[in-house]
């Protein structure tokens, strides 16, 4: 295996990619689009929305996607967990949840967002406390790397909770 980006297009994981590709640091990959969760026979069934993903050689570093339920979070993470480790930053956003969370899930931190009338890239800029001029100036690797290194330096912030907690923030 490759990169973990490598990973999703030899397993035809990408879907509507904008982006992937080396970044500006050296030994880093990136990737912007939809990720397939769950497969259907024409399209996908499930897709993780406004995927963001940066990778090193050997493992995922930043991973953020937008679902439109919580209960598709069980079979995205199934799908991709063999590319986190205890060290990536993993960000999920949701539209059927009351509120932010962060929990662990099988080894992995793993933060939860609600998500209403925004997009994931908005929420992470705003997180990272970036300026959006700024950025519009970069090309898509420098924003890649830009948005990674500061979320690293301004961590993504929400409760600690367990996962039957984050669950419970779901709205029926």
């Amino acid at each position: 295996m490759g990169t973990p980006i490598d990973y999703i297009y030899e397993n035809k994981l990408e879907w509507q990619p904008s982006f992937k590709g080396a970044l500006g640091v050296a030994g880093r990959y990136g990737y912007r689009g939809a990720l397939v969760v769950t497969e259907g026979k024409t399209k996908p069934l499930t897709v993780l929305k406004q995927a963001i993903a940066v990778a090193d050689d050997d493992k995922m570093l930043f991973f953020a996607g937008e679902l439109e339920s919580f209960d598709d979070f069980e079979a995205a993470f199934a799908r991709y967990k063999g590319l986190f480790s205890p060290e990536t930053l993993t960000a999920f956003y949701f539209t059927d949840i009351a509120g932010d969370a962060v929990f662990d899930y099988e080894g992995i931190s793993v933060h939860a967002f609600s998500l209403d009338e925004s997009s994931v890239w908005n929420e992470l800029v705003e997180a990272a406390d970036l300026d959006k001029k700024e950025l519009k100036r970069m090309d898509s690797e420098e924003k890649l790397d830009t948005i990674y290194d500061e979320l690293k330096r301004t961590p993504l912030r929400a409760a600690s909770k367990s996962y039957e907690e984050a669950r419970a923030l779901k709205i029926a």
